[in-house]
């Protein structure tokens, strides 16, 4: 069963997320209602989003071009699409089934 803060279109992982600048550490914590991304950069110039990218990059196996931020720039509240996934985060395993 797939969460309802991810969805597969056409090969791609579309997420809806809340994110948290300024954290102690980049973590992933999903649950069933909902994504959180707790990332270390700071919410200024969009080095946040930049950062958010890289590390989702790195989450699940994609070079970071493949990592689109398609709605809410400024906000806490995300949707990015992840373009073929090469892996799933462990975290995310039970939440997020390929289709």
């Amino acid at each position: 069963m797939t969460a309802p803060w991810a969805r597969w279109d056409d090969g791609d992982l579309v997420l809806t997320l809340r994110v948290q600048p300024r954290a102690s550490r980049d973590a992933l914590q999903p649950d069933a209602e909902r994504l959180r991304v707790r990332i270390t950069a700071p919410p200024v110039d969009g080095a946040a989003n930049a950062h958010l990218q890289r590390y989702l990059a790195e989450c699940f196996g994609v070079a970071a071009s493949r990592v689109a931020l398609v709605r809410g720039e400024s906000s806490r509240e995300k949707v990015v699409r992840v373009m073929a996934p090469r892996s799933i985060p462990p975290a995310m395993n039970e939440h997020v089934q390929r289709t």
